[in-house]
This record gives C-alpha cells, structure tokens and sequence, in this order.
C-alpha cells in the first residue's frame, strides 16, 4: 500500500471530524461574512489545530477572499487547502549522512517511543544499514527489557548498563561500540519522564555534550516521539520539549486512532519543527517518512460518496 493510501486510511477520523465540521459550517451559509468566519475559527480551535494557527489561517483566508474577490461559501474549502499547505511547507527527511549517523529519541512514556525506536531498526536493517540501539532510558527497568525484545526481533545490536546506571555512560558506550563495529546508524532511547523539567533539561544537556565530544561531525538526529490520540497535550509537550532539546524533527504516533490529526498543523506553523515520521497502523511498515502534500491532499479530498457532514452528525448525537 502507498504513503498516500496508508495516510489516507489513517487520516479518516480528522477528516471526518475536523473537515466534517468544517465543510459543515461552509454549507450552512449562502454568502461570506463575519459570522461564517467566527464558526469557521471555532471549529478549528475545538479540532485540535489550537487558538494560534486558527486565527491565522481565517486571517489569511480573509485576505484571500478580499484579493480575489470570492463571494461563493463553497470555494473556501479549498482556499483554506491551500493555506494550510502552504504553512506545512517542504518535508525534511532524516538526516543520516555520516557514518554513524546518530538519532535520539525522546518523548513520554506511552507516547511510543520504544515501538518507534522497534520499527525504525527493523526498517533501517532491511534498508541494509548496520544499526545499534543504547539503551538509556536506565531509570526504568521494563524500558530496558522491552528495548532487547525489539532489538532482538530487528536482529540489532544493543549497548545496556544496570538499571539506576548513568544514561551518559551507556551513550559514550554506545558511540565507542558504533564506531568499532562500523555502524551506519546508532539510536539512542531516553527517558520519558517528563515531571522534573530540569532534571530532564540535565540529563539530555549531558547527553547532548557526549554526543558533541564523541561523536563530532556525525549527523544528528533528535526526534520527539508524540502520541496524536492527545491532541493539544501533544502540541504542549512539543513546546515543554523544545526549551530543554533542540529538535530536529517529530514522529507522531497513532494518526490513524485519532481524529485529531490536525495538530499537525500547528507543530509546523507554531512551533516551527517539522513532522519527519508518522505510525498510521501497527504494522512495521506502517512508521513512514512524513509527506505533506499527500497529508493535505488526504484531509481535503472529497469523494462521490464523502460522509464527512453526516458522520460527524452521527458522531455529535451520541
């Protein structure tokens, strides 16, 4: 199955009801005025694509009906297409130029990190990529041992400590053990603990500085895990994330549970970090490299048989 008809699976519950109810609002007028415009912001607030990018994108859809001198309520779906398609902008893909290239992986527990971190070595191994995982999320023993099953399944290395050991010592291992094994890739699992933000500021800053010593002039991946089921949370936990790490780019898990796949949105346009993976399925294959333009060609598309209006009629009964 192609990206676009995965995503286009995965994304049928936010098209049902962020662009439902959106389409509804459109239906529900015969002429554009500022009332269209105020239910039209509201139902993007309450769709998870939050108050700030909302605001923007009715500011621009304004302007755009002004400069083009729109009058018909049903050419402003597709206006709004466009707006959003062009805040998302280009992909960027992952960065793995050198050998080794390097990937960190943060984000809370149950976001999906470790099953990411799983897909990603099952992946990368079939690409024919030499990979290794260090295990440094020590602070909690079930992490470790979920890691081996995955590592073990992928059929890759692993570098672990004792549980309670120190996180940056399993990375300077880690790193050693990459580069005297000829890696291509070295994964590095953190912590997902997210209560003590300066702890955690702390250890990914130790982290940071290993990196920099031990592995100068590698690429550098660090990619923040967040579970799309959470909505806005997971627009906050990106912001929390972003002033103790620099983030190169969010997967985003579980887009085909939620009908909130609009934060995507918002990550992009408010926080300036671009989506590079996706989980739309439980699959292994299902971790795909994040594609814009089919993301916003899959929201907008509308069928002969499109249900969107009365689904999310159906959805807002019960």
């Amino acid at each position: 199955m192609s990206f676009f008809s995965k995503i286009k699976e995965g994304l049928k519950k936010t098209k049902d009801s962020m662009i439902g109810k959106m389409q509804r609002v459109v239906n529900s007028f015969t002429k554009i005025d500022e009332e269209l415009f105020e239910q039209l912001e509201e139902t993007m607030i309450m769709s998870d694509i939050g108050v700030e990018t909302s605001c923007e994108i009715c500011d621009r859809l304004r302007k755009k009906i002004k400069e083009q001198g729109v009058t018909d309520p049903a050419l402003i779906m597709g206006l709004i297409q466009e707006i959003i398609a062009d805040m998302m902008g280009d992909d960027i893909g992952l960065d793995m130029s050198t050998k080794p290239s390097i990937i960190m992986v943060i984000g809370v527990n149950g976001a999906g990190k470790t099953t990411t971190i799983g897909k990603l070595c099952h992946q990368l191994k079939s690409q024919g990529k030499k990979v290794i995982v260090a295990a440094a999320d020590t602070f909690r023993a079930a992490a470790i041992e979920q890691l081996e099953v995955w590592t073990e399944r992928a059929g890759v290395d692993i570098v672990k400590h004792a549980e309670g050991s120190d996180p940056g010592a399993v990375v300077f291992d880690a790193i050693s053990a990459a580069k005297a094994r000829n890696c291509d890739v070295l994964i590095i699992d953190t912590a997902g603990r997210l209560h003590n933000k300066k702890n955690l500021m702390d250890e990914l800053a130790k982290i940071n500085r290993i990196m920099e010593s031990q592995a100068e002039g590698c690429a550098k991946e660090v990619l923040l895990v967040l579970d799309a089921t959470t909505g806005q949370n997971a627009v906050n936990q990106a912001r929390l994330f972003k002033e103790t790490a620099e983030i190169t780019g969010i997967v985003l898990t579980k887009l085909d549970g939620t009908a909130k796949g609009g934060i995507v949105i918002p990550i992009k346009n408010e926080l300036d970090i671009p989506v590079k993976l996706v989980g739309v399925g439980e699959k292994i294959d299902d971790l795909q490299p994040f594609d814009s333009h089919s993301f916003v060609t899959a929201l907008f598309e509308r069928t002969d048989n499109d249900s969107s209006v009365e689904t999310v009629e159906e959805n807002d009964a019960q």
